[in-house]
């Protein structure tokens, strides 16, 4: 008679059901484990057999089998050890097969039965809520899966102890979810001196999710002003919590159990690979554009990354996913992220310093953010020169807002953009909209629609461009609550696309 147990393989952010199938049959002893198993799987056999032993179990003098179907599906990571086990242990008539059937499992075991923690928890209860199964995972990962509320959570610490559970000895209560996370980076806006209009181009950026780059002297304050925007953005909702915290359960940054309501801030340095960056290695896990869904993704030194990996980015920016391709299979993350660039005016960094610069201005300069392709460069809403800060400004005493006050304006702007996209379910902000929308939405009025034509014209906008400079508009509408986009909107916006790699 052959046992069952589920389990879970991970595509992405999706958990597929994998069922596992154990089998005892006459001949010499052995363990076998088919299915299209990776290293980690296969070694399980050895990890089940002395788990077992450390119970004063003895393993059936028998020939073992364990199948797991689909058996074309690729099989990765050492989750599947508890379910391997759990199927041995039915098909050995110590655990009743029913329930064992009616559970999914993950968790990898120690040669003495203890339950070490694993990756994806969280993707792994919602599958498990999809087949209408109970979930049983280690201690760990507990406060994690039992965030999907249409699922039973056991969590039990060793093997031992989920026998137990199953055979109705000691059965376990049902795990609890972790605490909701939800804190500041303590930095705030007014920290900053001066970069006035920077700090008005940040706000507007977390406002309408626009995507921004700053070019300026070294030391002029672009990586501070970066570090501030978490702050400058709301909490994610319930569902954004759990498509964010999803991704960084499979990623294995999920290490509290708490579901967290503040936004990602993701900051690689500009050696990163394109694996780091998009996603992949082994078994594609997901890059920094998809750790950074629904949050900041901030490339420092822009130009210094490698030109491929920034030219990646250019669809995932558009369309707010990424496939990771593979011979054997198609892997799908989320991304939508606002991406905020930082970047020196030229290598030496002091373009506009005549007593520092380079013999090669304004040459260098040209060359250095030529790094940063058209294409690429047309798709920030929002480019900010940051100019050096005099050293007398930073000793004068001045009262500039701090972050809570920035913070309270960008959430009533985004209020107005969710009650105004509320039927459109691909569209929540103002940077989401476009075609006949965008028309319904961010048409200018009279004298605003003849400045933007003259504007356009002299300044040889593409239609990328003519129809980003809408959006910001209409999120400059929304920060005064205005529903008419005036000429003085599109001015403003106009002004933070005329810096291009050319003349920054």
């Amino acid at each position: 008679m052959v046992s069952r147990a589920y389990t879970v393989s991970f595509q992405g952010v999706d958990a597929r059901l994998v069922e596992v199938q154990c089998a005892l049959s006459p001949g010499l002893p052995s363990f076998n484990i088919v299915g299209l198993p990776d290293k980690a799987v296969s070694e399980a056999k050895e990890r089940v057999r002395s788990a077992i032993g450390s119970m004063a179990l003895a393993m059936p003098s028998k020939k073992i089998t364990v199948n797991m179907s689909p058996a074309d599906l690729p099989k990765e990571g050492s989750h599947f050890d508890l379910p391997i086990a759990l199927a041995v242990l039915a098909a050995m008539d110590i655990l009743p097969q029913d329930e064992v059937a009616r559970t999914v499992a993950l968790g990898e075991l120690s040669l003495d039965g203890k339950l070490i923690p694993v990756n994806g928890a969280l993707p792994a209860a919602v599958a498990a809520a999809a087949a209408s199964c109970d979930l049983v995972c280690p201690k760990d990962c507990g406060a994690e899966a039992a965030w999907v509320g249409a699922v039973c959570v056991t969590a039990p610490a060793t093997l031992l102890e989920t026998m137990n559970h199953f055979s109705g000895r000691k059965p376990l209560a049902p795990a609890q979810p972790g605490e909701v996370q939800s804190q500041s980076t303590g930095k705030c806006l007014s920290d900053v001196k001066g970069q006035e209009r920077a700090k008005r181009a940040l706000e507007i950026a977390a406002a309408g999710r626009h995507h921004m780059i700053m070019v300026g002297s070294p030391g002029a304050g672009k990586s501070m002003l970066a570090a501030r925007l978490p702050d400058l953005l709301p909490p994610l909702d319930a569902q954004e919590a759990l498509e964010t915290s999803m991704i960084q359960s499979v990623s294995g940054l999920l290490t509290s159990g708490g579901i967290s309501k503040t936004r990602p801030f993701r900051d690689p340095h500009h050696t990163a690979s394109m694996a780091a960056i998009v996603g992949g290695g082994r078994g594609a896990k997901p890059g920094e554009i998809s750790l950074a869904h629904n949050g900041v993704l901030f490339l420092d030194e822009l130009p210094e990354f490698n030109r491929q990996v920034l030219e990646t980015l250019r669809q995932p920016i558009e369309t707010g996913q990424v496939m990771v391709a593979r011979a054997n299979a198609h892997t799908h993350y989320p991304c939508k992220f606002m991406l905020v660039g930082a970047a020196n005016p030229c290598k030496c960094g002091y373009l506009a310093d005549a007593n520092r610069a380079c013999s090669r201005v304004p040459q260098c300069g040209e060359d250095y953010l030529g790094r940063i392709s058209g294409p690429l460069m047309d798709r920030f809403d929002l480019r900010i020169e940051v100019p050096a800060v005099d050293i007398n400004a930073l000793n004068i005493k001045t009262e500039s807002e701090p972050s809570h006050i920035v913070a309270k304006r960008v959430a009533k702007a985004r209020d107005i953009q969710y009650t105004r996209y509320a039927d459109h379910s691909s569209v929540s902000l103002n940077s989401d909209i476009e075609g006949g929308l965008l028309e319904q939405v961010a048409t200018p009025d009279r004298a605003g629609l003849d400045f933007l034509a003259r504007a356009a014209e002299k300044f040889q906008l593409t239609a990328r461009g003519y129809h980003r400079i809408l959006r910001v508009s209409r999120t400059i509408a929304d920060l005064e609550a205005s529903e008419i986009i005036n000429e003085t909107h599109i001015a403003e916006a106009l002004s933070y696309r005329l810096i291009s790699a050319a003349n920054a």
